[in-house]
């Protein structure tokens, strides 16, 4: 473990025992640092700071950033004058690549999102260390000693369910995971078919997992049909929200542990849950500010319009009061867990699942991240929506990248979907190409999936 790691994990655990106080003075100090060091290296932030004060402890006196804002301005935004849009694009275009450092020294993140603008974020390894500490953190507040004792006896096996194939946050951690512990990571792609992922589950036999929720949806119900036999310690479960009656029937159906965090690729290290269900936000390293549409403070017991976050750890993109679109509600009180890191609950997430109709009877529901991330990786895409329109129908509003054949791109996406009905057993699912193009939400988020109301 290395020394900056090990000052860190003192430091979360310091701060935590501490209390408020200690919290909120490290969070002045380091957002007051990090906005001096992105002013100082970020041409786009010295150009939009410039009329501000020398030092900036209040957040409130920034302007707002956004994904689309940033990545229109990348070489002025990052703060290593060797760092380039087309060196970068370049790299996340490469498959062979993922896991691996961009310029022997940072990690690679690549999202679509929902606000219609591809994200590359870079992470330095600060933030890696940051984000390990906060891991650690979290961990610590989920498990007992006996949990430990049973993951070492189980030879800490992890089976993770997510996407696979490009360089998302979590396809670049699990190609990092069986780099460094080999045989103990499983990794099982989200678009997997599922009675071929329950076999290799039960032949794992893992003592921790951690699957897209929706995934965890689905192997709750396989686990209650008897298919599916596992006996994890701990399911984590990320990506996306669910109702808490679902996290209690998951952690019923495994007797087990089941716990999940809100987070980001721009701020990995965001929050956690707690056995209360409130997700703690990390506010010795993270700025969260519930906002109303017109970007004030929202009152705490209310759901906001939007929240802003400002990451105080990576230096290399600084992200500072950026609008990251979900609803928060901030507890005006006390957790009764004890943690005394502000608490949340965010509904801009949800796991939309889409269930068809068969000839035999019994419906397939499949999660909407197997074909988000199948239309990733199709060239060409600048914006897409898959909508349900019936039971066995689905209609697909496309926008074409410039420069690119509308019908070479749509018929690429209608491949692409039509080989995943098939291997979903699918066949009477109709696939149609919409006039229109896709719609924003009332939260003004483009939401990618959309089910049969």
């Amino acid at each position: 473990m290395s020394e900056s790691l090990m000052r860190l994990l003192l430091d979360t655990r310091r701060a935590r025992k501490q209390g408020l106080a200690a919290i909120a003075e490290r969070q002045r100090a380091r957002f007051a640092e990090i906005v001096a060091f992105a002013r100082a290296n970020s041409p786009y932030y010295r150009e939009l700071y410039k009329d501000l004060p020398e030092r900036i402890e209040d957040t409130t006196l920034l302007p707002i950033t956004s994904k689309k804002k940033l990545m229109a301005r990348f070489d002025d935004w990052c703060t290593d004058r060797d760092v380039t849009f087309d060196k970068v694009n370049e790299f996340v275009n490469n498959p062979d690549l993922i896991g691996e450092r961009f310029l022997d020294k940072y990690t690679i993140n690549t999202t679509s999102g929902t606000t219609g603008t591809r994200g590359i974020f870079l992470l330095d390894d600060r933030s890696l260390a940051v984000a390990g500490a906060i891991a650690f953190r979290a961990m610590s507040s989920w498990l007992g000693a006996w949990d430990v004792v049973r993951i070492i006896a189980g030879g800490a096996r992890m089976a993770m369910v997510n996407a696979m194939g490009g360089h998302f946050a979590s396809a670049v951690a699990a190609t990092r995971l069986r780099q460094k512990r080999g045989k103990a990571v499983q990794v099982f792609p989200v678009n997997m078919p599922l009675l071929e992922m329950v076999e290799e589950l039960n032949r794992f036999r893992p003592v921790i997992i951690t699957p897209y929720a929706s995934m965890g949806v689905l192997l709750a119900s396989e686990q209650e049909a008897g298919r599916l036999h596992i006996n994890p310690v701990l399911m984590v479960l990320s990506a996306e929200g669910l109702p808490a009656r679902e996290y209690d029937r998951i952690a019923k159906a495994f007797h087990t542990k089941v716990r999940h965090s809100y987070a980001a690729t721009e701020c990995p290290f965001l929050s956690y849950v707690c056995e209360h269900g409130w997700l703690h936000v990390n506010s010795d390293w993270v700025v969260l500010e519930p906002v109303d549409a017109d970007y004030r403070p929202t009152p705490q017991g209310e759901w906001s319009h939007t929240v802003l976050v400002s990451n105080l750890a990576n230096r290399v993109q600084p992200i500072l009061r950026y609008d990251l679109g979900d609803s928060v509600l901030l507890r005006p009180d006390p957790c009764p867990c004890g943690n005394p890191l502000p608490a949340i609950r965010v509904q801009g997430r949800t796991a939309d699942m889409l269930t068809f109709p068969t000839d035999y009877g019994k419906p397939i529901t499949v999660p909407p991240l197997v074909f988000g991330t199948l239309v990733d990786r199709v060239p060409g895409i600048d914006l897409i929506q898959i909508v349900q329109t019936t039971p066995a129908s689905l209609r697909v509003r496309l926008r074409p990248a410039a420069a690119t054949d509308p019908n070479r791109v749509w018929q690429a996406v209608h491949n692409e979907i039509t080989r995943l009905l098939i291997e979903y057993k699918l066949d009477n699912v109709t696939v149609e190409r919409a006039e229109e193009p896709p719609e924003q939400s009332p939260g003004g988020k483009f939401r990618k999936i959309i089910p049969l109301s």
